[in-house]
């Protein structure tokens, strides 16, 4: 971590910006190390307990489910909220600590690495993040910042039971509570009816307040749903009824808990199916709403009809946090194989004359196959940790650098947030598969952590967006948006490192593959659009997401080597394990992994319709 944030991305040159001004490299590694610690004390050694013990619901008088969590659960829930990381990026002047992204990021990783499940308020810091962008001062002052000081936690409710990802089939509606609903000083007040369902922590008891943001339909002037995606609007629902100044009233509203979703992991993280204006907690006059008491109370963020726009601004952070956690449940698992490889004696060295039985055994890190499947995994998770703090670090020249910078970086996110979300996801679940490889038959057992950080990892390739679509985001939009500007950007830094590489003798050749790679890509997405047909083009999405990420991953590696060998003015810090460890993994990854993007790019640039095509009955 520390090698990635300063000797490569050189996080310090950002308190020379007046936003962190009064940041250094100590008040940086204060933040990583009180992180560390909480995620040491308060998160790891309950990583098992939450995965057996997992969340359960009891029956309340009243008919309602109420949510059962560890204790432990609540103790790190507290303990991460006091820490303040929950506002970390925000203004001095509302609690933050006014943090770079970076840098919260990398702080944020430990929880990760810990016990993913557990959580560390990914969710809640979005929810308060697209209502600091989008709300009223109002809403601000009443969601926002409860959220940030963790008395209050935040969901983002999207799917439904009969749609899934397709956000343009939702039913569920919102209609005007009463003649004054633009009145109300939190905004305008809707009463909303549906269900909503895979809603992260919709239920618990971890904060005295949940704050859902709820994508809705408006009825168009016929009284009727808008047709796809142009009648979602964004409410703020929240579990219990609030008055202007932020109090709660009292009232409960109405949103329940209809079950839980058990799960193959994340065990730890409530799942939770809600239905919204189901009757189970009507709200009428009672609480001061003029409405008919038929549905849940709802506040208008943003405009009417830009629900998706304001709730991608959420998503867009979430896919970023999403390829973080997938990142650090690799690297736990790479660090247990690690471990156990270590430790392990078993066989021995094979030799001219095949293997002596008179020796002793050695440890399993000394067989090449072993350090192989070592290799893999430290391939994969140490670079997809490098791809996300160098986005974390866009983020930040995004929000503070020259206009002209900041432009840059925000195409350069577009296209890299697809990549950075699911190359991670894909390939860190492959590391896990491997560090369970490493263990043999214990690693299929629950005696050892590697089974269930597979089970955790395995969900992240389906949720804020599946594979399947964040390829389509990518080859349908994002490599074409403002006329392809953004990949050429890209494609002109990743020409920078190869220029720099090629003249270091150790790393030409993987400069040459990198140019060569880079052109196939180029050559594939122009051949995929070459009719404009979608259906052609988008056919074998996945493969060109595929192929397009292990070039990304491979330039982040080759810029890696770069700063590592002995004749760059950063790396006379560099240890000689260190700089062997990423000469090691980048040579494998050119080696072993790079090598693969050629079949994938053949079927999009043929655009290969057998999958397309695949008649239903044939299967």
């Amino acid at each position: 971590m520390d090698f990635l944030l300063h000797d490569w991305l050189h996080a310090e040159t950002l308190t020379q910006r007046q936003r962190y001004a009064e940041h250094s490299r100590e008040t940086f590694d204060a933040v990583l190390d009180t992180c560390e610690r909480i995620a040491r004390e308060k998160y790891a050694p309950f990583n098992r307990l939450i995965d057996t013990d997992e969340p359960r619901t009891v029956t309340e008088p009243d008919g309602s489910l109420r949510v059962v969590l560890p204790q432990a659960t609540h103790e790190a829930h507290r303990a991460y909220a006091e820490s303040g990381m929950l506002s970390a990026a925000q203004d001095h002047d509302i609690g933050g600590m006014q943090l770079p992204y970076l840098v919260e990021a990398a702080a944020n990783s430990f929880f990760g690495m810990a016990s993913i499940s557990m959580g560390s308020g990914l969710l809640t810091v979005g929810n308060a993040n697209l209502l600091m962008v989008h709300g009223t001062e109002k809403q601000k002052q009443v969601f926002a910042l409860k959220e940030f000081s963790g008395q209050w936690s935040g969901t983002m409710c999207l799917s439904e039971p009969q749609a899934g990802s397709s956000l343009s089939d939702i039913a569920t509606k919102a209609i005007p509570d009463g003649a004054d609903f633009a009145q109300d000083p939190l905004g305008p007040r809707y009463r909303l009816r549906g269900n909503k369902m895979w809603i992260s922590a919709g239920e618990h008891e971890l904060t005295e307040n949940i704050v859902h943001l709820v994508l809705a339909k408006i009825p168009g002037p016929d009284g009727k749903p808008v047709p796809g995606v142009k009648g979602i609007s964004l409410f703020i629902v929240p579990k219990k009824l609030v008055n202007a100044e932020g109090e709660l009233t009292g009232e409960r509203n109405d949103v329940a808990l209809a079950g839980l979703n058990h799960k193959c992991g994340w065990r730890g993280t409530t799942n939770t199916l809600l239905n919204f204006g189901e009757g189970k907690f009507p709200v009428g006059q009672a609480g001061g709403y003029d409405g008919n008491g038929a549905g849940a109370v709802g506040y208008l963020v943003g405009q009417a009809g830009e629900g998706l726009r304001c709730m991608f601004h959420m998503m867009n952070e979430a896919r970023i946090g999403i390829g973080m956690a997938a990142t650090m449940l690799g690297m736990a698992g790479y660090h247990a194989a690690l471990d156990y490889a270590k430790n392990r004696p078993q066989g021995r060295p094979i030799t001219g004359a095949g293997k002596d039985a008179s020796q002793p055994q050695i440890r399993i890190i000394e067989h090449a196959d072993v350090k192989r499947m070592l290799l893999a995994q430290k391939s994969y998770c140490e670079g997809s940790l490098a791809l996300l703090l160098y986005c974390a670090r866009l983020v930040d020249e995004q929000r503070t650098g020259t206009p002209e910078a900041a432009d840059e970086a925000r195409l350069l996110l577009e296209v890299l947030t697809p990549i950075a979300k699911s190359w991670p996801s894909e390939w860190c679940l492959e590391a896990n598969s491997l560090a369970i490889q490493v263990h043999g038959g214990y690693g299929y057992t629950r005696d050892f952590p590697v089974e269930q950080y597979w089970r955790d990892q395995r969900l992240n390739m389906i949720h804020e967006g599946t594979h399947g679509v964040q390829a389509l985001d990518l080859l349908g939009r994002k490599v074409r948006m403002e006329g392809g500007r953004g990949l050429s950007l890209l494609a002109a830094r990743m020409n920078a490192t190869i220029e720099r590489a090629i003249q270091q003798p150790e790393l030409a050749e993987h400069a040459n593959a990198l140019a060569q790679a880079l052109q196939q890509v180029g050559a594939a997405t122009k051949a995929a659009w070459a009719t404009e047909n979608p259906t052609e083009a988008l056919a074998n999405a996945v493969p060109y997401l595929q192929a397009f990420g292990h070039v990304v991953l491979a330039w982040m590696w080759l810029d890696l080597a770069c700063r590592v060998l002995p004749d760059d003015t950063t790396a006379a810090a560099i240890t000689p394990e260190r700089r062997a460890g990423v000469l090691h993994a980048t040579r494998y990854f050119f080696h072993y992994e790079l090598t693969k993007i050629k079949p994938w790019l053949q079927v999009v640039a043929a655009r290969d319709l057998t999958c397309a095509t695949m008649p239903e009955a044939a299967f």
